[in-house]
């Protein structure tokens, strides 16, 4: 399986790929993955790569990713070009707009920002098989808005196909977060977990 794990500096984009290659260790799978961090302390785009098989170089090739898994709607869109035809995005609900977007709408050279319908009709359009999941509104149902990245790593594992099975991705949820933050990671991660198998 190949995946894209995307989204801007802070929101943990490299911890979900963390999960998820931990317990691929757990079960003996092979798993390479490669970062690429880019403004990541400044609301810029992060990216990680991370292909679950034997034989595979870290990098997944234009249109051969399974699964786009975006925690923020824009990147998701931003990476679509890497989705195979017909693969599957989920996303955040949640935009986080571009501070020169920001710029662009106070001083007047653009009229409004994007909207989140604007973002995902484009997103629907590409023929992609699209999940969307209000992961901040999870995360803080779990006990704390910092695990929103969590909430969807629970979310990519109710896919049908997902190679790892939930209990030992809750392991790996136990051994990748802090000691102090593994309840509520573990709540936010069944709540992301049950909000897919509600879509599917």
């Amino acid at each position: 399986m190949n995946i894209i794990y995307c989204g801007v500096g802070g929101q943990g984009i490299v911890l979900m790929s963390n999960i998820v290659g931990e317990a691929c260790a757990r079960k003996g799978i092979h798993v390479v993955s490669g970062e690429l961090h880019g403004l990541s302390q400044r609301s810029g785009s992060v990216i990680v790569h991370q292909r679950i098989g034997r034989g595979l170089s870290p990098l997944i090739p234009y249109g051969e990713a399974d699964v786009i898994l975006a925690l923020e709607p824009m990147e998701a869109l931003r990476y679509l070009y890497f989705l195979k035809p017909g693969g599957t995005v989920i996303t955040n609900m949640r935009i986080i707009h571009h501070p020169y977007e920001t710029e662009g709408f106070v001083k007047g050279r653009i009229k409004e920002y994007v909207t989140y319908d604007e973002i995902i009709g484009k997103i629907r359009d590409s023929g992609a098989k699209l999940y969307e999941i209000d992961a901040l509104k999870l995360a803080e149902e779990a006990g704390t808005a910092l695990a929103q990245n969590v909430v969807l790593v629970g979310a990519l594992s109710a896919l049908p196909g997902f190679p790892i099975d939930k209990e030992t991705m809750l392991e790996a949820v136990k051994a990748s977060v802090p000691e102090r933050a593994v309840e509520a990671n573990i709540k936010a991660f069944e709540l992301g977990y049950e909000a897919m198998k509600a879509l599917l």
